[in-house]
């Protein structure tokens, strides 16, 4: 007989399906800035420990509390379709998918970085709502912020996420480690506290989110995007090749490219003065 899948089988088997990240640390732009920017650094942001959380929790959530058999109404969910699981699921991985994809496109476009950002905080804030509804389906509330429960998990701290050679190893062990701090709530028989505890996580999970998508706005305004570096890298290359020119056969000053109808050729930086030319 199998034994029954633990919260470490569900994270080992889900980190394998993803690539290492590097750091992401934001740097003083240079006069001339590098052209891509660091970039995949995901693993060690809290948003990505808790949407990898929000994700296995999630699974784990609609296996245990949803039913297709409606002779199991009375304990469970009923989903006679799979259609409730299927759009949880769904919202979840979209929220930790977006979070990633949206860290690797950061070199090359901040615009898309903000977007994907934004994207998984959109998904997230469905999957929120789906909690809610089971919660009052059940004929109860969510807990108030003010609540004694909401309190003690909205208190709770997240470790710093580890930065070594093996990252989808150690990011994987992290997120099981702060997965513990919720072990109290997530692992409960009353589906109600659960479905609570996830409300209050994936909150959390959004209000990072939003001042993420704050800071990647202003990283914009001060670096640019790729584009404009892109621009900024080739007028400096022009500028470059115009000052390195030949001499001027007439006075000997540096020539710059020029363009006429006939096509490309050296004249003399002097001109008008001076109307040396010589063949590109």
């Amino acid at each position: 007989m199998r034994s029954p899948e633990t919260p470490e089988d569900r994270i080992d088997s889900f980190a394998r399906f993803h690539q290492t990240g590097g750091p992401h640390q934001p740097s003083t732009p240079p006069p001339m800035p590098e052209l891509f920017d660091k970039h995949g650094g995901f693993r060690r942001l809290h948003t990505f420990t808790l949407a990898t959380i929000v994700q296995l929790e999630t699974l784990h959530f609609c296996r245990r509390f949803l039913t297709f058999d409606h002779r199991e109404t009375d304990t469970k969910f009923y989903d006679p379709k799979g259609r409730q699981y299927d759009q949880m699921t769904q919202a979840a991985r979209s929220g930790r998918q977006n979070i990633i994809e949206g860290s690797e496109r950061s070199s090359t476009s901040k615009d898309t970085e903000m977007k994907l950002t934004d994207v998984a905080c959109a998904s997230l804030s469905e999957l929120r709502g789906d909690y809610e509804i089971f919660i009052l389906d059940r004929g109860q509330l969510p807990w108030s912020v003010h609540s004694a429960e909401a309190r003690t998990v909205n208190a709770i701290s997240l470790d710093a996420a580890p930065f070594t050679d093996d990252m989808v190893h150690e990011s994987a062990k992290h997120a099981l480690e702060q997965r513990k701090k919720y072990a109290r709530w997530l692992d409960a028989e009353d589906p109600v506290v659960v479905a609570n505890a996830m409300l209050l996580i994936i909150g959390r999970a959004l209000n990072m989110l939003k001042s993420q998508i704050e800071a990647q706005g202003k990283a914009f305004e001060e670096t640019g995007g790729f584009s404009e570096r892109l621009m900024t890298k080739r007028l400096e290359a022009r500028e470059s090749q115009k000052n390195t020119g030949p001499e001027c056969p007439v006075c000997s000053k540096p020539m710059r490219q020029r363009k006429s109808a006939k096509g490309d050729f050296w004249g003399c930086s002097s001109y008008p003065e001076c109307k040396g030319t010589r063949p590109v």
